[in-house]
């Protein structure tokens, strides 16, 4: 019987997506003025001010509440309507040193040696429904809040957006777990004032339904724009007047969002946040290299749908378990259990080759806290930073090294495909 499944996204002006940016900003200056940082940053945004709390290892000194005043601009928070404003806010910094005992289990002599910076179990996973081996319903999810974001950033076709946004997207799959048709589209966006309700609500129903979907679907191959129909149930700012958003309406918190980082529902999570965590942290290290060792062995034709799964100890440098789900999906003549083995010989998991392999200890952080961490086209850029008290320099990095297909060579020849 064909069954229906839903994710949602939210946009960059979301509160709790305001915090996560936040987060990984600090986390981003950290890195570029001192490689060797460890961070675990918070934020909270409220009604015209923003908290910064958590703990710092490092050489480098920051102006942190210049850099939390940038972002929170940058996303679009300028007016005093709002509420909030970059400008206006109180920032008040309660960041404070990392504890020795957590430290001690980390840092190693040798740093191969390194030890996991926490407990815990974290999960990667990757499908073949999307050219990016992203869940469908996510990743349309985010593109209608990415196009909805540049609409606003643009101004000209729709005047009247604010930053905060969410979407939601239902996809109806058959028996055998194809995608069929999208069901429904739900679309929630903050607004100026209008004149009078109804003509607000009809207003904006219109430029969602003929500017910003057609938008989306551009986006998208035709195999998937085909999935939309004139049977399409959508619900558009359906509590009606959405002014009042953002931080004013809704206190945002870091680390709030985790569905909405990784796969939108589908597949698994093991429950920890990401933003504002250096990659000493397995809770966002291990998950980005779970993701890439998924990602790859799907790409590499070893399972049509894979979840893997890998799990730590505080301070203990080799992970405790390696699992993989390949939902009966798998192509070649192994159980799930051999498959891990297999696995796990192929892709190095201990914390410090994470952080090798895929070039985490960099400024790439900023970039991956809001639209997904995963499922973002790999690319190198040069970023610069600014501080009064450690000068300017410019990075260039390479950001969502987690997506690379470059060890489908070697899957390949591992599982004879």
């Amino acid at each position: 019987m064909p069954y229906l499944f839903t994710s949602e996204s939210v946009s960059e002006g979301h509160p709790d997506k305001i915090a996560d940016q936040i987060s990984d900003a600090l986390l981003d200056n950290f890195l570029a003025f001192d490689q060797e940082s460890k961070v675990a940053c918070e934020t909270l945004v409220t009604t015209g001010q923003v908290v910064l709390a958590g703990e710092v290892k490092s050489d480098t000194y920051l102006d942190v509440q210049n850099i939390a005043r940038d972002v929170i601009n940058k996303i679009g928070y300028t007016k005093g309507e709002y509420q909030f404003s970059g400008d206006s806010c109180g920032v008040i910094s309660l960041i404070h040193e990392q504890s020795q005992d957590i430290n001690q289990g980390v840092d190693r002599g040798s740093k191969e040696e390194q030890g996991a910076g926490d407990q815990g179990m974290m999960f990667g996973y990757a499908t073949k429904e999307t050219e990016n081996y992203m869940p469908l319903a996510l990743d349309i999810s985010h593109k209608i809040l990415q196009v909805l974001a540049k609409l606003r950033h643009d101004g000209t076709q729709i005047s009247y957006l604010r930053p905060d946004a969410k979407a939601q997207v239902t996809i109806e799959y058959s028996d055998d777990n194809v995608p069929q048709r999208i069901d429904t589209i739900v679309v929630s966006t903050q607004h100026d004032e209008f004149d009078s309700d109804e003509k607000m609500l009809a207003k904006i129903k219109e430029d969602i339904l003929s500017i910003l979907i057609p938008e989306v679907k551009k986006l998208l191959p035709k195999s998937i724009q085909e999935l939309f129909n004139d049977d399409i149930k959508y619900h558009i700012n359906p509590t009606g007047k959405f002014v009042i958003g953002g931080p004013h309406g809704d206190t945002g918190l870091t680390g709030r969002k985790i569905i909405v980082d990784t796969y939108g529902g589908k597949g698994a999570h093991g429950g920890g946040a990401f933003s504002g965590k250096d990659p000493s942290k397995v809770d966002r290290s291990a998950a980005y290299a779970a993701r890439h060792v998924a990602k790859n062995l799907v790409a590499a034709g070893v399972a049509d749908e894979i979840l893997v799964q890998v799990s730590y100890a505080i301070g203990v440098v080799e992970p405790t378990s390696i699992f993989v789900d390949t939902y009966g999906t798998a192509n070649v003549n192994l159980s799930d259990g051999e498959i891990a083995e297999k696995t796990s010989e192929l892709f190095d998991m201990r914390p410090f080759a994470i952080e090798e392999r895929l070039k985490l200890r960099n400024p790439i952080y900023l970039e991956t806290a809001a639209y997904g961490h995963m499922g973002k086209q790999p690319q190198k850029l040069t970023k610069v930073f600014e501080s009064p008290y450690n000068g300017r320099v410019e990075k260039e990095v390479e950001l969502f090294t987690w997506e690379k297909l470059d060890s489908v060579d070697a899957v390949k020849e591992a599982f004879n495909l």
